[in-house]
């Protein structure tokens, strides 16, 4: 006995306008589904939190869009419930963890051409023999306290805004009255 598949439907993927946000609306048009359907999924799905604006107006960012399509693809495409494909959600994240991470291209810093030509240049072989001239070290090593200069000035608290002083000036008093008749 044949075990059955979940009917998928191929769904062509809209293309998101290249907008930083979208009302409802514009996501319910790109998603081909009603505003109503978008406000449910944000009650059954943590991911989908859209900002609000001052009015109250829900404003989507393309993240939101893309996820948005996602859950219509899972539930509506290859028919997943709900909690399936919240489940399949929260999934993601944990497979995407597991890939490993691109690591940083470190660039050397920018040298004016008067210091470029003074410079010592490496032939292929001590780039590739891992040894660091002296004068590159000094360079990275002053980067670095840069560095670490700057990570204290943001890791410190900001300074607190100076207090307001009293008037010192006082109002010369002409009788005790507060509004004295003329």
């Amino acid at each position: 006995m044949a075990m059955r598949q979940p009917k998928t439907r191929d769904f062509d993927t809209p293309a998101i306008p290249d907008r930083l946000y979208f009302k409802i609306g514009d996501v319910a048009r790109i998603c081909s589904v009603e505003t109503y359907v978008l406000r449910f999924w944000e009650s059954q799905f943590p991911q989908l939190k859209p900002n609000k604006s001052g009015t109250g107006q829900r404003l989507y960012r393309r993240r939101d869009v893309e996820l948005a399509l996602k859950i219509k693809q899972l539930v509506h495409g290859e028919g997943y419930t709900l909690s399936g494909a919240r489940q399949v959600l929260e999934q993601a994240p944990a497979q995407a963890s597991n890939r490993p991470q691109p690591q940083p291209v470190v660039l050397p810093p920018t040298l004016p051409e008067a210091q470029r030509e003074s410079q010592p240049q490496l032939t292929l072989l001590e780039a590739n023999s891992g040894q660091i001239p002296a004068s590159a070290a000094a360079t990275i090593a002053q980067v670095r306290a840069e560095l670490r200069e700057i990570a204290g000035l943001l890791a410190s608290p900001d300074p607190q805004p100076p207090r307001r002083r009293p008037r010192l000036v006082t109002m010369p008093s002409k009788s005790e009255l507060l509004f004295p008749s003329f």
